[in-house]
């Protein structure tokens, strides 16, 4: 018998299927196309349809077609299609076929044995059907693997030291969340918690029907009543849009001939900003924290005892997921695996290891350092035009492009300085000045004007940096070589000594170095600080004001977390709270920096100890 076993993760939304190839376990598929839609059905000819081929048609025929098949396994209940019953197992059966013939036209050889993913929640009778399914599709199931043990192998989470990983798994129909502990082979799942009925096609469906609104609104037309082949363009056009905002602060959305009037075509033509789909979905979002904190409650963990948090799932792509886990735990979920693939690359190392190959983890390209552009914002509660937030982050899979939105910072500014730096420091002159540039002839407009900065890195570590005026389109770049080549020190020197060429071109503080934060504080407070006109008259950009009228969004932030918390919270807790609130509206009101970090620092110990009882 072949020694080949392939690992598949048999999902909700999309199936995979790994093995080990060319020295790596690799997520095989014809072409580009690695992700298999779990979507089986029937065309009008009677022509079995698996796959991409039955996503296109389920719109516009249900009852030729069935997904999610997947939240059935395990039951007896048969489902129609195309005129005929099947068994649960026997739909999975069907798309585990189509992933083995996937395997065989990439290696050469067809597969008879794999190790299959599951849900941990899955019972006995759920196991048994993955099981079934897969002798059904004619493969030897040798082992049934829980996903999030799949996850955690992907990640590298198999060195035989002992880990305590959050795993938040966020995909397009469900939506779980584990708390394992993983010591070399052994993955023990301590707790588990989420919802069958939450995920991407949730935000899809919210975004479709904005996109319906928008068009009612412009051609007095609904199309959801009595148009199936309107509504699934524009649920097309909103999975879409959801994809490109992960990663672009604005998404066109032009949908032609959408709808036909009296022999004259009628268009959809509108912009969604991240902010508005982030809006959309953030209840959604913001409900499955409630599933992290009953997840570490059952565990017996507190957000303290956690060594990473993992993402899997295509849908943890959206900025949202990852800013609100980071403000719920404290640490910053780790993407460096693609979390569409994950369980499968988990799965296929695991099926590697059964085949004899000693593979440790995953090998991905990831960009070791973090990218970003300085602008003018908010230190101390002064203005400061070195701030700093990274564009392209560290450990993130390559070849990647990002983008963010700044504003100018002042009436008819017409130019821009655009400054490039290597690191993570939130002060820009700590980091490493990897490249500047301008973009002069701007539209001189009273209001501020949106500077879009697009960042590519690719797999040879070439940085291309662009800014773009949004209002009209004009923009000015840079390339940069070896972006990901460490720097020597001859290089860092002269990065540094450029910096002080910036300083000293505007007259900052040209000899300061600050060591620390608490260095900026105190230089706050005795006014070495650029003062509001000094920072207008410069060519900085800004970031976007945030919703909080006073500037500081991770303080209102730490501030709405504790009042969502007081009606749990014992009573001298409570107390503690509301007193530590009162501290830091005063402190923010007086501007007192010093104040205000001891009484945030004294509120997000205490909520550290809150949650981890509740």
């Amino acid at each position: 018998m072949s020694d080949l076993i392939v690992g598949i993760d048999l999902g909700t939304t999309n199936s995979e299927i790994a093995a080990f190839t060319g020295g790596q376990v690799r997520v095989l598929g014809p072409g580009d196309t690695r992700m298999l839609p779990s979507c089986v059905g029937f065309s009008a000819a009677g022509e079995l349809l698996v796959g991409e081929a039955a996503r296109n048609q389920q719109a516009l025929y249900p009852e030729r077609t069935v997904r999610s098949i997947k939240r059935q396994m395990g039951s007896q209940e048969k489902v129609r299609v195309g005129g005929k019953d099947f068994l649960p197992q026997e739909i999975s059966a069907l798309i585990l076929r189509e992933l083995a013939e996937w395997a065989h036209r990439a290696l050469g050889e067809r597969p008879q044995r794999a190790v299959i993913t599951v849900p941990a929640y899955f019972s006995d009778a759920q196991r048994n059907a993955t099981r079934e399914a897969g002798a059904l599709a004619g493969l030897e199931v040798v082992r049934i693997l829980n996903e999030p043990t799949a996850a955690s192998l992907a990640y590298g989470y198999g060195d035989g030291s002992r880990h305590t990983v959050l795993i938040y798994d966020l995909g397009g129909g469900t939506f779980d969340v584990s708390v394992v502990t993983v010591e070399g082979d052994i993955t023990e799942v301590l707790a588990s918690h989420g919802n069958n009925h939450l995920g991407g096609d949730d935000f899809d469906d919210l975004l479709a029907e904005r996109l319906a609104a928008e068009f009612e609104k412009q051609h007095g037309i609904d199309v959801r009543k009595g148009n199936p082949a309107a509504k699934a363009r524009l649920w097309w056009a909103a999975e879409e849009a959801k994809k490109k905002l992960s990663f672009e602060p604005y998404v066109k959305i032009r949908e032609e001939a959408l709808v036909t009037r009296l022999f004259r075509p009628l268009h959809l033509e509108v912009e969604i900003s991240r902010d508005e789909y982030e809006a959309m979905i953030r209840p959604l979002v913001e409900s499955t924290l409630d599933s992290v904190s009953k997840a570490l409650q059952d565990s017996g963990k507190k957000p303290g005892d956690m060594d990473a948090i993992l993402l899997v799932g295509g849908s943890t792509r959206t900025p949202l997921v990852s800013s609100l886990l980071i403000e719920k735990i404290g640490l910053e979920p780790r993407q460096d695996v693609h979390p569409d693939l994950a369980v499968a690359l988990g799965a296929g190392v695991m099926a590697s290891r059964l085949a004899g190959r000693a593979v440790e983890r995953v090998l991905v390209d990831v960009s070791p350092y973090s990218f970003g552009v300085s602008y003018l914002g908010e230190r101390g509660g002064y203005p400061y035009p070195h701030c700093y937030k990274p564009i392209i982050r560290r450990n993130t899979p390559l070849p990647l492009t990002r983008t963010e939105r700044y504003l100018t910072s002042h009436p008819y500014q017409t130019q821009v300085d655009v400054q490039v730096y290597q690191g993570d420091d939130e002060d820009a002159l700590k980091n490493i000045l990897v490249g500047d540039f301008s973009i002069e002839g701007l539209t001189a407009i009273e209001d501020a004007n949106e500077i879009l900065c697009r960042m590519r890195l690719d797999l040879d570590g070439i940085l291309e940096v662009a800014a773009v005026e949004k209002l009209t389109g004009k923009t000015k770049h840079i390339r940069i070589e070896n972006a990901l080549r460490a720097k020597s020190a001859e290089e860092i020197a002269a990065g540094r000594k450029r910096i002080q060429e910036l300083y000293e071109t505007r007259g900052e503080m040209a000899d300061e170095e600050w060591e620390t934060t608490e260095d900026l504080e105190e230089d706050v407070l005795e006014g070495d600080v650029l003062e509001d006109d000094e920072a207008a008259g410069s060519n900085a950009i800004e970031m976007p004001a945030p919703v909080h009228a006073d500037g500081n969004a991770e303080i209102e932030g730490l501030l709405e977390r504790s009042r969502r918390l007081l009606a749990k919270m014992h009573a001298e807790d409570r107390e503690e709270a509301i007193d530590l609130h009162e501290k830091i509206d005063k402190a923010m009101a007086s501007r007192d920096a010093a104040a205000l970090k001891e009484a945030a620092g004294a509120l997000k110990e205490l909520l550290f100890f809150v949650e981890g009882r509740i």
